[in-house]
């Protein structure tokens, strides 16, 4: 295998094949230790939770599966906390869609004047972030995605759809067990022309709380697997 890229939470390769391995780690996105999904840098080290975070990304390619859902998800192993996926080419230098059910971290860091921490967003709220770590990941609309040349307008429509759609399906399960999920954090890509998710759907891209304490990323892993 050949490394093509360093993640903050896993490592990339490549395959014979043609398709692509996933390494898992143990690193989470925070700030002084502290779990935070919306930080662009590793706060924290959770011993196991590389594991954990495959183990939801697998139970949740499942369901989009079902749900008739296309992602880059081809198969995975556990023990080597590997996961196979279809190649895909990252938007730009790499795209981060969030969808916010609930305002709160950086969404009340950004517009806390104007909205309360904790307010439902019907419907949910779509909102993409270019990767760039020294400027902080900015926000980027439509608009501009489109004057970067990242992706077309049809491109973003689709993958909003597919965002709100997702957040629906992960949601949903999420409430069948007594959580509510407050936001989560996506990638997608193209391959042979079609916008398609990527990356992960794991307990460290998303917020959720039982009741009014948030869940952190292992114990939610538990709760989604051990039902």
């Amino acid at each position: 295998m050949k490394k093509v890229y360093q993640g903050k939470t896993k490592d990339v390769y490549s395959l014979d094949n043609g398709n692509v391995l996933l390494k898992f780690k143990d690193d989470c996105t925070g700030k002084d230790g502290v779990f935070d999904p919306g930080e662009n840098t590793v706060g924290l080290t959770i011993e196991g939770i590389g594991k954990a975070n495959l183990e939801t990304s697998i139970h949740y390619f499942e369901l989009l599966k079902k749900a008739g859902i296309k992602t880059h998800y081809v198969s995975a192993n556990i023990d080597e906390a590997t996961m196979e996926v279809l190649p895909a080419t990252v938007f730009g230098k790499g795209l981060e869609v969030i969808c916010r059910l609930v305002a709160t971290g950086s969404f009340i860091r950004r517009y806390g004047e104007y909205i309360a921490d904790g307010t439902v967003l019907e419907g949910g709220y779509v909102e993409c972030t270019l990767k760039d770590d020294a400027k902080g990941d900015p926000l980027v609309t439509c608009e501009g995605l489109a004057a970067l040349n990242i992706m077309t307008p049809e491109m973003f429509e689709s993958m909003k759809e597919q965002t709100l759609k997702i957040t629906k399906i992960v949601a949903d399960d999420l409430k069948s067990i007594g959580l509510d999920l407050w936001d989560i954090k996506f990638e997608f890509g193209y391959n042979n022309g079609e916008v398609i998710l990527i990356d992960e759907i794991a307990s460290g891209n998303m917020r959720v709380y039982k009741g009014s304490e948030i869940v952190e990323p292992v114990e939610l892993t538990k709760l989604i697997l051990n039902r």
